[in-house]
């Protein structure tokens, strides 16, 4: 009694799956990876950030303060922690430490690659398209490009290019670690153990080098100053494989020099030297010395600007996506001239001007959205609707579309009840995949080793991200290898999907464990079982016709099963779930079981959002 649908919105934005979801969104904007993505595209330290980004969806932090964070964290006065793990989303980007590389090259690389990313996600814009040359339809310049450029031109991240190594992995520095506070407190100790003991050390090595005093006794004293600071040592390393490096954001003290690059030639320097600005036909940045990254952030989220009110129509539009399956205005990453307008100019600016006024609250926003009438139609199309408006461009109804790859596979798991949702963060966990998928991966050779624990059946936003060889489930449900920014996905329909759904080892894994959820269900009754299970995958009762074509199926497979037993060893050991099978269940039975369960999972109501 009094449990309504706003108190069900209210608990789902409550929810820590509120923030992995918006997460997951997030990832795809600023290209965050596990890896580094260029040459042997090694692992890289950035995990924290991860967890960082679903507590501040979590937490709700406003949408300025979530910019400013990443942006500019570093130059916050008196910066926390968290605030540091945030920078890195500056980090984010391709890197290299290939032999040979040239240093100016790649500085121009990674310029570039920020500004595309920087105004893909806060301005909606094809900036990038102005590196070589002043942009053919917005009014975009290359100074513009390059001004903008001029904004990370302080970011130390140059020291890889020296001490980069093969290793898994690889040093990214400047770096912090992450750890809990009583072994950061302990580490602390042990540091300032180590400096005392290394002065000493120091003195005694001085004093062995002067004629005078007793040369044993102090060689003896080396000795054990030594060992003792090889013990403490041992014990802050001991301590700190605890914790997690992650790369952060860094200011120069001098920013090194940005010029323009005549038709993007980074072996031509005879272009203009230009200093951070923001493009020239929007309201400048209006300080009395060299404008910086904070003041960057500051002027996307500004409420009164128009550049602020730029972001807040950008961000709605794409949460409205969300929610919806397509944005108010179709080109989720072009607000220019030549993305598609808007076809209900109000709604989008509706939804803007209550994000700003709102003090920029994310959740406000999804509240508003899914609250509204429009949210809450059937995606259920009349012909009338479906000939007025085929791509349901107006929101007469709901849309329809398949759940992308990371929610794909949860909900596979959930459905199976196999889904792992103890913890939020954490490291990135590796599902099955194919044998040999790396053999091509170098610098170093790698072996992918599976997770073996509970970690397998985490949720999709923690699988182990490869930029060159991303997990091939997802990438044949159309997940990006977030080279670059990705405001949407594409939604294919092809064959790999399907037989990936169908063999994918987690996927198989989920069948056995959905066929003994509904073996288990229903021991006396097939129909029973069945119905449990169709309800459980799709959130409606089978009719008459469906459960005769499943029951149909479970029949044939018994029987097949039954004439080759071995069969069904083989199909139920397939299984990388390697939970027994109970005494009380027949093999024969489970395998026909797993028949049914694998089309269940396979249904288009149970991959699709309805």
């Amino acid at each position: 009694p009094g449990y309504s649908y706003e108190t069900l919105v209210d608990e789902l934005l409550a929810s820590p799956q509120f923030g992995e979801r918006m997460a997951m969104y997030w990832l795809d904007l600023v290209r965050y990876a596990d890896t580094v993505g260029y040459h042997g595209d090694q692992d890289h330290n950035i995990l924290p950030y991860r967890s960082w980004v679903i507590n501040a969806f979590n937490e709700n932090m406003p949408f300025d303060e979530f910019t400013r964070s990443q942006l500019a964290g570093d130059l916050i006065p008196n910066a926390t922690r968290e605030q540091k793990i945030a920078s890195g989303y500056n980090r984010l980007l391709q890197t290299t430490h290939e032999g040979g590389l040239q240093i100016k090259e790649y500085r121009a690389i990674y310029a570039a690659d920020r500004v595309r990313n920087v105004s893909s996600v806060w301005m909606g814009s094809t900036l990038g398209c102005a590196q070589c040359h002043d942009h053919k339809y917005d009014p975009y310049t290359a100074k513009d490009f390059y001004a903008m450029a001029a904004f990370f031109s302080d970011i130390d991240d140059e020291q890889h290019f020296k001490v980069g190594t093969n290793a898994l992995p690889t040093r990214r520095p400047p770096e912090i670690l992450i750890i809990d506070k009583e072994h950061e407190d302990r580490i602390n100790e042990l540091a300032i153990q180590i400096t005392a003991l290394d002065k000493e050390r120091q003195v005694v090595e001085k004093h062995l080098k002067s004629p005078d005093g007793d040369e044993e006794a102090s060689q003896q004293k080396l000795e054990s100053l030594r060992q003792q600071l090889t013990e403490l040592r041992a014990k802050r390393s001991e301590i700190e494989r605890l914790g997690t490096w992650t790369m952060i954001t860094q200011a120069l003290a001098n920013p090194r020099v940005t010029r323009i690059l005549p038709r993007g030639n980074w072996l031509d320097e005879s272009g203009e030297v230009v200093e951070p600005a923001v493009p020239g036909f929007l309201p400048p940045i209006s300080v009395d010395r060299r404008a910086n990254r904070l003041d960057l952030a500051d002027w996307f989220t500004h409420p009164q600007s128009l550049s602020g009110q730029l972001t807040a129509r950008v961000m709605a539009n794409r949460i409205w996506y969300l929610f919806m399956g397509s944005g108010v205005c179709q080109s989720l990453d072009d607000f220019g001239s030549q993305s598609e307008p808007p076809l209900n100019q109000p709604l989008l600016d509706h939804l803007a001007l209550e994000f700003v006024d709102s003090g920029w609250d994310v959740k406000q926003l999804v509240r508003l959205i899914v609250m509204s009438e429009t949210y809450r139609q059937s995606s259920r199309a009349s012909t009338e609707s479906l000939e007025r408006d085929p791509y349901n461009q107006l929101f007469g109804r709901q849309d329809r579309f398949r759940l992308p790859a990371e929610q794909l596979r949860d909900s596979l798991l959930s459905v199976s009840g196999l889904l792992n949702l103890d913890e939020v963060g954490g490291k990135s966990v590796k599902p099955y995949q194919p044998e040999g998928y790396y053999q091509h991966l170098n610098f170093p050779p790698r072996k992918y080793r599976p997770d073996q624990d509970r970690n397998q059946w985490r949720r999709g936003i923690y699988v182990h991200w490869q930029r060159q060889f991303l997990h091939p489930t997802m990438r044949s449900l159309d997940a990006p290898s977030r080279e670059e920014c990705a405001a949407s996905r594409p939604r294919s329909n092809t064959p790999l999907a399907a037989l990936a759904l169908l063999n994918d080892p987690s996927f198989m894994a989920a069948a056995r464990s959905f066929a003994q959820r509904m073996m288990e269900h229903s021991p006396d009754s097939v129909q029973e079982g069945i119905r449990m299970g169709f309800e459980t995958a799709t959130s409606r009762t089978p009719d008459a016709q469906e459960l005769a074509i499943l029951e149909a199926l479970y029949s044939v497979s018994l029987q097949e099963y039954r004439a080759k037993p071995e069969a069904a060893i083989e199909l139920i050991t397939e299984s990388v779930w390697k939970a027994p099978v109970p005494e009380a269940l027949d093999s024969t039975e489970l395998a026909a079981w797993i028949c049914v369960a694998r089309a269940l999972l396979n249904l288009d109501e149970t991959i699709t959002r309805n």
